[in-house]
C-alpha cells in the first residue's frame, strides 16, 4: 500500500494512478465538506470534482514539513481548495452575500439552555444549515464549523468583518428559531 507521501510524489509526476488513489481515498471528505456550502448534490459533485483538478494542478504549493502527519496535513489543504473552490462556485451563481450592519439588527434570540435536551441527528442538522440563505451558511460554515475568525472570512469572502459577524449573528438566530419550532413540534407530537 502506498504511503500518503508516495500519493503525493506521484501526483507531482502527474501519475493517473497516483491521482487516482488521492481521488477515490478523499473524494466522500471532500464532497462533505463541500455540501456544506451548496444547495444540491449535483452542485457538491461539481465543485468537488472542480476543487480536485485545482488539487492536482497545485499539489506542487503542498509543503510536508512534519513527515508523521502528511496525511492530516494533506488533508488539511484539501479541505481549504475545496472551501475556495465552493466559495468561488457561489460567486459565480451570482449569489449576492447580504449584509447588514450589527446594530441594525432586530432579533429575538431565544436561550439556548432550552433545547439542551434536544437531540438532532447529523443530517437533520445539516438540513437545518442547509436551510439557511446562502451568505448565512457561508459565514455559518466557516467560523463554526470551519474554524476561520471574522478577518480570514472577510479576506476570503470580500465582504467586511462587521458583514461576516452580522451574517453569523443571523445564521445563529435563525438557526435558533428553527431547533425551538421542531423542539416544540417533537413535544406535541409526544402528547
Amino acid at each position: 500500500m502506498e504511503t500518503p507521501l508516495d500519493i503525493i510524489d506521484g501526483c507531482l509526476r502527474q501519475d493517473r494512478k497516483c491521482q487516482q488513489v488521492l481521488y477515490e481515498s478523499y473524494y466522500g471528505l471532500c464532497l462533505k465538506t463541500v455540501f456544506r456550502y451548496v444547495d444540491t448534490y449535483e452542485q457538491a459533485v461539481e465543485v468537488t470534482n472542480d476543487g480536485f483538478v485545482k488539487v492536482f494542478r497545485s499539489i506542487g504549493r503542498f509543503e510536508v514539513r512534519d513527515l508523521n502527519r502528511v496525511e492530516i496535513v494533506l488533508i488539511g489543504w484539501m479541505k481549504r481548495v475545496m472551501i475556495n473552490t465552493a466559495i468561488d462556485f457561489q460567486r459565480r451563481q451570482n449569489h449576492k452575500l447580504i449584509t447588514t450592519p450589527i446594530d441594525s439588527l432586530i432579533c429575538d434570540y431565544q436561550d439556548s439552555s432550552q433545547l439542551s435536551d434536544a437531540v438532532l441527528k447529523y443530517k437533520e442538522l445539516m438540513d437545518l444549515i442547509r436551510g439557511l440563505p446562502p451568505a448565512y451558511r457561508l459565514v455559518f460554515n466557516l467560523h463554526v464549523i470551519e474554524g476561520y475568525s471574522h478577518q480570514e472570512i472577510a479576506e476570503m469572502t470580500g465582504i467586511s468583518v462587521g458583514a461576516s459577524k452580522s451574517n453569523l449573528f443571523k445564521a445563529r438566530a435563525q438557526l435558533q428559531k428553527k431547533l425551538t419550532v421542531e423542539k416544540t413540534e417533537f413535544v406535541l407530537c409526544q402528547i
